[in-house]
Order: C-alpha cells, then sequence, then structure tokens
C-alpha cells in the first residue's frame, strides 16, 4: 500500500493486466487520476470519448475509461462508491483564483501533478480532465448547472481498475476544498 499524503500526488508506472485500487482510507477525499500510454504519452485519457461511449456521465463498474485514440486504457472492474466525476478539470491556481479569490493559491491538483509527471515528459499543456475518484458533481437536468457536493466515499471505500495497456498514471490527494468537504485527507493505493 502506498499512501498520497493531502494535498500531493504521485506518479507510477502500471503495466497491463495489473490492477490498481485507490482507497479513500479517511472518507470524503478526492483523487484525480490521469494515465497515458506508457509508450507513446501524446496518447491519453479521454472524458470526452469515455463518456460519450458508456453514454453516461457518472462512470463505475463495468465501465471503460478510454483514450484520446479511442483505445481502452482503464476497465473499471470494482467500485463500492459508484459516484466519480469525470468533467471537472484538475484543481489549480487560477481555479482557487477564480472560484475562491484566494490571492496565494495553492498549487492544487494539477500543479501537483505537473510536478510529479515532468520526470516523465509530461508538460502542463499535456495535462487532460482528470477521472475524479470519489468526487460528487450533481447535474441539473433542465438548467445544466452543475454543483460539487462532499463526496460520498466513507473510510475504506475503494474503486478497482485493471490496466487495459501499459500506462502510466498520475493520482493526487486532492486540494480543492469544496470538493473534499473543505478537509484535507490523504488518499491510498495498491498495484497487484
Amino acid at each position: 500500500m502506498t499512501r498520497i499524503e493531502p494535498c500531493s500526488a504521485k506518479a507510477f508506472e502500471l503495466k497491463k493486466g495489473q490492477f490498481l485500487t485507490v482507497i479513500d482510507p479517511e472518507g470524503q477525499q478526492v483523487g484525480d487520476l490521469v494515465a497515458y500510454n506508457r509508450i507513446d504519452i501524446r496518447e491519453y485519457i479521454s472524458s470526452g470519448r469515455s463518456i460519450d461511449y458508456a453514454s453516461k456521465l457518472f462512470l463505475t463498474k463495468g465501465d471503460l475509461l478510454y483514450s484520446n485514440r479511442s483505445n481502452p486504457m482503464l476497465d473499471i472492474v470494482n467500485d463500492n462508491v459508484g459516484r466519480h466525476d469525470f468533467t471537472l478539470t484538475p484543481c489549480s491556481k487560477d481555479t482557487f483564483r477564480i472560484i475562491y479569490g484566494d490571492d496565494n493559491p495553492l498549487p492544487g491538483c494539477q500543479g501537483n501533478l505537473e510536478k510529479v509527471l515532468e520526470p516523465f515528459g509530461i508538460i502542463p499543456d499535456q495535462i487532460p480532465i482528470a477521472f475524479n475518484i470519489f468526487m460528487n458533481v450533481s447535474v441539473d437536468a433542465s438548467s445544466g448547472k452543475i454543483a460539487v457536493l462532499p463526496p460520498m466515499s466513507r473510510a475504506g471505500d475503494k474503486i478497482t481498475f485493471e490496466a487495459k495497456m501499459d500506462l502510466l498514471i498520475g493520482l493526487t490527494a486532492c486540494s480543492a476544498g469544496q470538493s473534499n468537504n473543505f478537509k484535507f485527507k490523504p488518499i491510498d493505493f495498491e498495484i497487484y
């Protein structure tokens, strides 16, 4: 088991056929996940294609996360929360400045992902919309307005993915207060 400390990130390789389990050890903590083809980092996780092919906004057990080239990257094989977001960008200094009015903002998930992915040749503009594990975003059916609500995850809840190709993964313990019910906690993961 590997721990991602609050408001930080880690990057690691995940080989085809391996399983990645992401655990919320304390409850109500979001983890942003991005994925790249380990052989060609120009191929990366795509929210648009994944949502389009599943014909739904909320992806869970039995759904695939596709790449920008329409190749399966991750298969969600287990999920005891069932509510995650795949529409909102990783939080960033701009997020905190624009939404929260912070004068001296944290780097957020964007900055944390930039830091851990840079050694693998990933530049900031190559960080896509993340699969926001445990993030609870509601969408009003008539107006289309969104609301970020406290995560539904409780201590020990988890989601498991199977890698469908060799991958480079970036994973955070999210830094956005609203996403985490204004408490910052760790995210754990294991590979097997």
